[in-house]
């Protein structure tokens, strides 16, 4: 049995954020319905190209394990089916403009009268109050707001986002914990409640060490390109083929190093003894390391660093990535049939579990496949799901 295989999850989400928490608890057994608009479906369904057969690649990555019922919310008897399936579930998920679901009358409110035992999440850029609590949430404009940008690119360059949407994935993430916290104290109180989650919040609380130096200091962390800002060296290094992240996160890897390199004399030399030394002659030690690394490739300064004990990796484009052996071995790359794509990619399942292990079963659902079945259940005669789709209800 998956740890949630007993949990049924209504997702009013669509894009990344809210699709990203569904598909974690998805792939740990969750029975999550994907609520999608009419004829139109999740944004994401049309975000291309690439396209696999018309079915949008960004869709397929982040919406396996569900079921796809479509829904016309505004309409009365849309909602009226949605508040036959929000009285038995046990999460729902929405990331709505603030507001948004007041208007629709499926707020948590409305549903907890319904349904006391819901856990209702909220996902959205800036959290249910506040001065911005109106203000759309865009990845970008969180990157930037979260300072996110503020730390990463070159030092002399301008700012950079990260190359994934990673604040929505952290809002998925924190949402993804937070349900299953409400869900655990359900355990205890028999009680549900509200889970709001912001985007900007989760990246003001990803900013740890960073933030613990600016209240030290009262200066704002720099870009520094691949450097770390407290521990020298730890950064790329361009080698004759290409380039080579070295990590030196202690004084006997240090040590380590310099036999590595064959430099022994720096170890001795006092300008760069200890980190603190390192890092105060970060600029003499990197232009040093760096003309020494250019005169062998990274394959080859990749065993001698291994040979040592000394942390050093490559970097991967994603065709490496999806064909290195350790990638390989713990299922991060997953093969599955999809109905019009045919063979799809998946990255795997992150969270490993001994005992009750999650599992990916079925493939990203195609617009409305499972609408029928879940009216039916709800006691809805084939004739009347066919009265509701002609008048767009569904």
């Amino acid at each position: 049995m998956k740890p949630l295989e007993d949990v049924t999850v209504l997702d009013l989400s669509r894009a990344l954020a809210g699709p990203y928490c569904t598909l974690m608890l998805a792939d740990m057994g969750a029975d999550v319905i994907k609520i999608e608009q009419p004829g139109r479906g999740d944004d994401t369904r049309g975000w291309g190209p690439p396209f696999i057969e018309g079915e949008s690649a960004y869709f397929l990555s982040v919406n396996r394990n569900k079921k796809s019922v479509t829904l016309n919310l505004k309409e009365p008897e849309g909602k009226e089916i949605f508040y036959k399936l929000a009285t038995d579930v046990d999460v729902i998920v929405e990331n709505f403009r603030p507001g948004t679901t007041e208007k629709l009358s499926i707020d948590y409110n409305n549903i907890r009268e319904r349904n006391e035992k819901i856990v209702y999440c909220s996902i959205s850029g800036f959290g249910q109050d506040g001065p911005y609590r109106h203000r759309p949430g865009y990845d970008l404009i969180l990157q930037g707001m979260g300072g996110l940008m503020t730390m990463t690119g070159e030092q002399e360059g301008g700012p950079v986002k990260v190359g994934v949407a990673i604040t929505d994935i952290a809002a998925g993430m924190f949402g993804a914990y937070g349900i299953v916290l409400a869900l655990l104290s359900r355990e205890k109180t028999g009680k549900g409640q509200y889970v709001d989650i912001s985007m900007l919040d989760c990246q003001v609380s990803w900013l740890t060490y960073q933030a613990g130096a600016f209240f030290a200091t009262g200066k704002t962390p720099q870009r520094l390109g691949s450097a770390h800002p407290t521990i020298v060296p730890y950064q790329a290094f361009k080698t004759q083929t290409g380039y080579i992240n070295i990590a030196v996160g202690s004084e006997k890897l240090w040590k380590s190093f310099c036999e590595a390199i064959d430099r022994k004399s720096l170890a001795e030399n006092p300008e760069y003894a200890t980190n603190k030394d390192r890092v105060q002659n970060r600029e003499i030690l990197i232009s040093l390391l760096q003309n020494i690394f250019s005169q062998k490739s990274t394959e080859e300064w990749l065993q001698i660093l291994d040979d040592h004990g000394v942390p050093a990796g490559p970097i991967y484009t994603f065709h490496q990535i999806f064909t290195d052996p350790q990638v390989l071995h713990r299922d991060m790359l997953v093969k599955m049939n999809h109905p019009t794509a045919g063979t799809i990619k998946q990255t795997g399942i992150q969270v490993k579990l001994s005992e009750t292990p999650g599992a990916i079963e079925t493939s990203p659902p195609l617009l409305s496949q499972h609408t029928y079945d879940i009216l039916s259940s709800l006691g809805y005669s084939s004739q009347h799901i066919e009265n509701l789709k002609e008048n767009g209800i569904i």
